[in-house]
């Protein structure tokens, strides 16, 4: 790469960016709607469908990290242009899916596959390339803003959709609309990627990933977002099915998961401004404090409609507030040259604890006929979370070789 490499446009960067991360996290944030529809009409059980959407945190996770490395070396424009495909291909098989298991590789394997091209680390690693350090906080809070209006936006047209095409025509007419990600890419090709020549590098991949791996800090952001998945895909996942079962309409549920992603726009474009002038281990140990004491009075108070939407409007504020401030301290320490790759790499963390989230939701469920367990887990963990983001250290890491930062 030249020393001054030409840069895209700000404002195309994040309308492109956000518009992608727009469509891709509005669509997932939507497939807890799908929950009892597939389920009463295959003869499933949820724990069948919790399992796929487990897979596929996992499936995201995993392979968001070779996502990352690709991203890194060679631009993000081929990664989304190859996410928005299989995307599609995901959400034909879920819809066409005869059996669990073929239903696990296509809402699992292949979306989760999807999912790690077209989402965050990918994003946030042009963000990072091409934005000065002192907006990139500020600019990882829109772009995560973008994919909680994507939920505001998504969720209740899934549902219309759901009601007015059936659970099936829906999930074909989303992978229609995926698509769209394919033109969006084009508008982020960044200079110095148009080759076939890999980007030099000033360390290897092994050498970044074990830099990382020894630094504490990197470890105690893994294990704040390992329980920031647990809590998230839980509640999105088996909130509908939750809120039916205490006599609530499907209506509640939904407007509950848009309220979530709208309040969300607000608290993860606040989080990234913050990010900008206060130390981010404060404020993730208070994002992950605030949602343990938002759980409790939610399970202490009598539940009904507008307890529902109180506390999806304050969870809300706290979704997805921890990813501009994880990757952001991310960058701050390490540089922005190996950013897809290790963001994806915390990223994992993040979705082992989704897939443990969800799958466990489903399993205690079908055992116990109550998501009550998983609610106080969730309450425990988040108090862990907080007390592990206080002794990050978020200063640039000392090396023999200059990065840029």
């Amino acid at each position: 790469m030249p020393t001054h490499p030409p840069k895209l446009s700000m404002l195309q960067v994040l309308i492109c960016g956000a518009s992608v991360v727009t469509l891709s996290m509005g669509i997932r944030h939507g497939f807890g709607l799908w929950l009892l529809p597939i389920t009463q009409e295959m003869g499933w059980t949820r724990q069948s469908f919790a399992l796929a959407i487990a897979i596929q945190n996992l499936s995201w996770g995993i392979v968001g990290i070779f996502v990352g490395m690709i991203a890194d070396r060679f631009g993000a424009f081929r990664v989304l242009i190859g996410g928005a495909l299989l995307y599609g291909l995901g959400l034909v098989g879920m819809a066409l899916a005869p059996t669990p298991t073929w239903f696990a590789l296509s809402a699992g394997v292949l979306i989760g596959a999807a999912q790690a091209g077209t989402t965050y680390a990918v994003i946030y690693g042009v963000l990072g390339r091409q934005l000065a350090p002192e907006r990139r906080s500020w600019a990882m809070g829109v772009a995560a803003a973008a994919g909680s209006f994507g939920q505001f936006l998504m969720v209740p047209v899934e549902g219309w959709l759901i009601a007015g095409l059936g659970w099936q025509q829906a999930l074909l007419a989303l992978a229609l609309m995926v698509l769209l990600i394919v033109p969006l890419a084009f508008g982020l090709r960044e200079p110095g990627f148009g080759g076939a020549t890999p980007v030099k590098r000033d360390q290897t991949i092994v050498q970044a990933l074990g830099e990382a791996l020894r630094y504490p800090s990197f470890t105690l952001l893994m294990m704040g977002y390992f329980v920031c998945g647990f809590q998230v895909v839980f509640i999105g996942v088996h909130m509908p099915s939750y809120l039916k079962d205490h006599g609530l309409s499907p209506q509640v549920a939904s407007y509950s998961l848009a309220l979530i992603g709208l309040f969300n726009v607000f608290g993860t474009y606040i989080a990234g401004a913050l990010g900008q002038r206060l130390p981010k281990r404060y404020l993730l140990a208070f994002i992950y404090s605030a949602r343990a004491v938002s759980i409790t009075l939610f399970l202490l108070v009598p539940l009904s409609p507008a307890s529902v939407y109180i506390f999806s409007s304050v969870m809300g504020a706290l979704w997805l507030s921890t990813i501009p401030l994880t990757n952001a301290t991310i960058a701050q320490i390490f540089g922005v040259q190996h950013l897809s790759m290790l963001g994806g790499f915390v990223f994992f963390g993040h979705q082992i604890g989704s897939f443990i989230g969800v799958w466990l939701g489903g399993y205690l469920y079908d055992v116990t006929g109550s998501y009550d367990i998983v609610w106080f887990i969730s309450i425990g963990l988040g108090l862990c979370a907080a007390l592990v983001n206080l002794p990050i250290k978020e200063r640039p890491i000392a090396r023999n070789i200059a990065l840029s930062a």
